[in-house]
């Protein structure tokens, strides 16, 4: 772990490889699990503001998911979430005609509907960012579905700090990122 202002980095982000590899995993982020994707209240705020302009894009289970339970939820800690259609996919998961699971608010994004890309939590991923009093935890969270994309980033060359470069930009700015550059060119 090493520190950069006002957050502890896990050095797994820079010497572990990711490239997320959606043909072989089927985007089973979104859809295995036991929890929705963490969100912030701002967040939250944001995703009830933009349903009406995202709802067209998702599927009939996720919109009565989101209407039943809201845009976002309140696990049993108090931490806030995507809805679930029946405690499994996230409520804003799509599929394409490949049967891979997408993001319905990336979708809309994408069409220009919206311009708000996703959850941070979703871009950042496979890192997890954890906020505390004084500073804010950045791991790398390994999970046995994302396996080829470990396999994939490993052939590659393609670091995870590298693989979630604008999502770490979008979350720490410009600035943290090229600090943190600089202590993965000391540590490779």
């Amino acid at each position: 772990m090493f520190q950069l202002g006002k957050t502890i980095v896990s050095e797994d982000i820079i010497e572990k490889d990711f490239v997320c590899n959606l043909s072989a995993c089927k985007g089973a982020c979104c859809i295995d699990g036991d929890a929705g994707a963490p969100l912030s209240k701002e967040e939250a705020d944001i995703l009830e503001e933009i349903y009406p302009k995202v709802k067209p894009f998702l599927r009939k289970e996720g919109i009565e998911a989101i209407e039943a339970q809201g845009t976002s939820t309140t696990n049993d800690w108090d931490e806030i979430e995507t809805p679930l259609i029946d405690n499994a996919d996230c409520a804003y998961v799509i599929f394409d005609d490949k049967k891979t699971a997408l993001c319905g608010i990336e979708e809309a994004f994408n069409k220009g509907e919206i311009d708000w890309k996703k959850p941070i939590s979703c871009h950042l991923y496979p890192i997890r960012v954890k906020d505390y009093t004084e500073f804010s935890a950045v791991n790398y969270e390994r999970w046995d579905i994302c396996d080829d994309a470990c396999s994939l980033g490993k052939e590659l060359q393609v670091p995870i700090y590298k693989f979630v470069k604008d999502a770490l930009i979008r979350k720490f700015g410009e600035d943290w990122y090229s600090e943190l550059e600089k202590v993965a060119d000391k540590m490779r």
